[in-house]
């Protein structure tokens, strides 16, 4: 099998590669002065350049062609070998469509923008990162045209959709969005008809950063993380990546105001490093080691943060906890008012920030203004005054900043378009998910409430993480015990939590 395991080697330098950009790309966002924006620029350009050009190689799809012959021909799942040659040609053939220096540029404008970003946020001007919105956007319009004729892309945003949950089409999310959009109107005009009390809310007060940290660090610590593979860093805007299943990245952002931020965003993240330390190690430096979909990755961190997190037993158990680290903050707080601070509803700016009631809301703003910049034309200078439109309809508030609007993710400065709609995809997903789990497993609530974190850990990683990227995200809840994608289980988890914050 000479084509096969030359083609491992070829694959395994580029992966290393992709390790080294990054744990550069996690420097720029935790470590990395000010100064550094522009050589790091630089670099990361020259990285995807170099990974892109290797890729890309006539080498590359001759090795593919006759790799194709070594393997057997096995249904997905069955074959690591065969699996591998299945997914890379689809890779390669979508590579091949976009030139070497145009994957460079990508690179160096997102890393250029998103420190442009840092600068605009803190002054709450929009006008500062516009420039370089607009080169982000210029050049994933380009990118989006040498996938013109590519098969199952029918529009300009399937290109770009593609990137994050690949083969499924605009039209797909869109169908998938609007169930939800249809099922969430009634639930968040019940669930806000009398506003939330901040005075009743326990996770607001004076709560020192140094004492978040150790306590998130202890929270953390339970879940079913490998030893010594994971790290806790602040950032600006929270994320998680791993170098290597065993080397995990994880950030956050702490606000004194507030615990929720930095404890849910935490447990959200975690999620996330759990799927990438979950890969089965057999894969190794090939790209079925990477996650499959991005609507799954988001289902692990939504099912960590809030099926886990802000339930019952979990709080229930870790209220000693946050009465130790924060003297008299929680003293006359019991597990009702815990949960209910935990579950609040309410229409808010920030989405970060946003219950799960109203969370879809925001991500169905940015789903649809996408489509608005790349197939209606939306001009760049006018994307505030539309960002601000769509929360006073959708939302009935009024954006008082562009720090509170269009600024506030990192996503379009990070050349990140297609991203948002799998966060609700995930949502959906994590609710199928859990049910399933449930059925498997029997009293989650129950070994939650004793501490056991470890039976759904691994439940998760046997049926979901494990696989990488050999099966679609279809197969993978078909294995898992879920039926056909449904918003129905989100939505009835989401009624549970109205009916919590009604009662309150």
């Amino acid at each position: 099998m000479a084509a096969l395991e030359e083609l491992r080697e070829r694959l395994g330098e580029i992966h290393d590669l992709g390790r080294a950009a990054s744990l550069l790309g996690w420097d720029e966002r935790t470590m990395m002065p000010k100064g550094g924006a522009e050589a790091r620029a630089e670099t990361l350009a020259t990285l995807a350049r170099v990974r892109h050009e290797m890729f890309i190689d006539d080498r590359i799809g001759s090795l593919i062609d006759q790799a194709r012959s070594e393997v057997e021909d096995a249904p997905p799942g069955e074959s690591i070998d065969t699996d591998l040659v299945r997914v890379v040609r689809r890779d390669w053939e979508k590579a091949r469509r976009v030139p070497s220096e145009l994957r460079a540029e990508l690179a160096r404008a997102s890393s250029i923008a998103e420190n442009a970003w840092v600068e605009a946020k803190e002054r709450s001007d929009f006008a500062m990162l516009l420039p370089h919105l607009e080169r982000n956007v210029e050049l994933t319009r380009r990118f989006a045209e040498c996938y013109d004729g590519f098969p199952g892309f029918s529009r300009t945003y399937d290109a770009l959709l593609d990137e994050y949950e690949p083969e499924m089409t605009t039209e797909q999310m869109r169908v998938v969005l609007t169930e939800l959009r249809e099922g969430l109107v009634p639930l968040v005009a019940e669930a806000t008809q009398n506003g939330a009390d901040p005075e009743e809310d326990p996770f607001r007060g004076e709560f020192p950063a140094g004492a978040q940290r150790e306590l998130i660090k202890a929270a953390i610590s339970e879940l079913p993380f490998p030893e010594e593979s994971w790290r806790l860093d602040p950032t600006e805007h929270p994320f998680a990546l791993s170098i290597a299943p065993s080397d995990v990245r994880l950030t956050t952002k702490y606000d004194e105001g507030n615990l929720a931020v930095a404890l849910f965003s935490a447990m959200h993240e975690a999620g996330h490093g759990l799927y990438e330390a979950g890969v089965d190690p057999e894969l190794g430096s090939t790209p079925l080691s990477n996650v499959r979909s991005l609507g799954l990755h988001e289902s692990q961190s939504r099912l960590w943060e809030n099926w886990v997190a802000r339930g019952r037993p979990w709080l229930e158990r870790h209220l000693p906890a946050l009465q130790d680290f924060f003297p008299g903050a929680f003293d006359e707080v019991d597990v009702d008012g815990l949960e209910r601070g935990a579950n609040r509803v309410e229409r808010t700016l920030i989405r970060i920030e946003a219950d799960e009631v109203t969370y879809n809301l925001h991500i169905l703003i940015r789903f649809e203004l996408e489509l608005e910049i790349f197939e209606d034309g939306l001009p760049l200078a006018d994307l505030p005054d539309a960002w601000n439109a769509r929360y006073r309809d959708y939302l009935g508030i009024e954006v008082p900043d562009d720090a509170h609007g269009v600024l506030q993710d990192v996503h379009w400065p990070g050349g990140a378009f297609g991203y948002f709609p799998t966060y609700s995809l995930g949502n959906i997903i994590a609710g199928q998910l859990w049910e399933a789990a449930g059925r498997d497993l029997g009293d989650l609530d129950g070994q939650i409430a004793d501490g056991d974190l470890v039976s759904l850990g691994e439940w998760l990683r046997d049926r979901v993480h494990r696989h990488g990227r050999r099966l679609s995200p279809a197969e993978i809840l078909d294995r898992a015990g879920c039926d056909e994608l449904s918003v129905e289980p989100l939505l009835e988890h989401l009624r549970q939590r109205v009916a919590l914050a009604v009662q309150a």
